[in-house]
């Protein structure tokens, strides 16, 4: 039924904000500001959500906790915590050997290695060590080496390849996928949640207390949470988060230029889903810094940070080109 405006609608039927009158049920369904009619379904985390009677309802399977590393020192934690670190040593991303004095029994520990890729004082991490049980394993970028002690037993991980990403999935609920690069990003089941600890949080639901310290100390500050996760007592600590487009201003306005993508049409249908902001922020930032080549890695790696938790939000973009950041489909298949 068309209405004018300033009518009002006949009883049990409402304005849809187009000038007609529908009945309720066929009012729409809101997420993250976009409009959905009944019927249509979304997928939030691991879960489908559908539009009925302005309500989503809802499926309530228990999903995989993801912590993020990316680029120069960016980090997303289980409870969606962001900082910015660029130590450079090898440090504890996430493990469950953590009791009061951080010696407690766990079965993983994931260690990440960082390494200078520029003369800022850039770090990457490039170089990945996996502790399973009685297994060590290196990644590296041509290969995984597996390194046993102990008993003979059933391997409690599988590696494989899904297109430019490298897969450890473990029997014991982890998942690390590493694109061989700069990015990693690890799902843990929720079994877990509360019982871990490294630069990733706790994973107990709360971004407040992911600053806790190997000592099981909750602080404020960023260096001294993330130093106090240093494998090695050796290495010196990282004493201040540096800003590489100020050393670099040169490069400001094309790293702002070329990371504008983020920000672009190219990525409409996932702004309402995943805020763009800190990504893009994120991107200018390892743009300036990768100054001593792989400039272009180091812009490719931050976009497709962005374009990852866009697949994940359930926004698949294409934004690759032949020249822009392109992939060589048929090596990687």
């Amino acid at each position: 039924t068309q209405c004018t405006s300033g009518c009002v609608c006949p009883a049990g039927l409402v304005l849809d904000g187009k000038g007609d009158c529908i009945p309720e049920e066929e009012c729409p369904c809101i997420h993250n500001e976009a409009m959905y009619q009944p019927g249509e379904k979304i997928k939030v985390d691991c879960n489908t959500c559908v539009c009925k009677d302005r309500m989503w309802e809802c499926t309530n399977n228990p999903c995989l906790g993801t912590c993020a590393v990316y680029g120069d020192g960016h980090y997303i934690t289980f409870d969606d915590n962001r900082f910015s670190f660029n130590g450079n040593c090898e440090y504890t991303l996430v493990q469950n050997h953590c009791g009061k004095n951080g010696t407690a029994n766990g079965t993983f520990r994931v260690i990440t290695e960082n390494i200078p890729c520029g003369n800022t004082g850039t770090t990457c991490s490039k170089s990945i060590k996996v502790f399973l049980e009685s297994y060590e394993l290196i990644l590296g970028e041509e290969h995984v080496s597996v390194i046993k002690r102990g008993q003979k037993g059933q391997v409690p991980f599988t590696v494989r390849y899904m297109g430019m990403y490298l897969v450890i999935e473990t029997t014991s609920g982890l998942i690390l996928m590493w694109d061989k690069k700069t990015s990693i990003f690890i799902k843990l089941s929720p079994d877990y949640k509360g019982h871990i600890c490294g630069l990733c949080g706790n994973y107990d639901g709360n971004g407040i207390n992911d600053f806790t310290t190997r000592s099981q100390s909750v602080v404020e500050n960023v260096l001294e949470f993330a130093n106090s996760w240093k494998v090695s007592s050796g290495c010196p600590d990282a004493d201040c988060i540096k800003d590489p487009c100020s050393t670099n201003p040169y490069r400001k306005s094309w790293s702002e230029k070329q990371c504008s993508i983020i920000n672009s049409n190219v990525f409409a249908a996932c702004h309402s889903q995943v805020e763009p902001g800190k990504y893009y922020q994120a991107c200018v930032t390892d743009a300036c810094a990768c100054d001593t080549g792989g400039d272009c890695d180091c812009f490719c790696t931050a976009v497709a940070a962005y374009a990852q938790a866009c697949s994940e939000a359930g926004v698949c973009i294409a934004w690759r080109t032949p020249s822009l950041c392109p992939l060589f489909c048929d090596y990687y298949n």
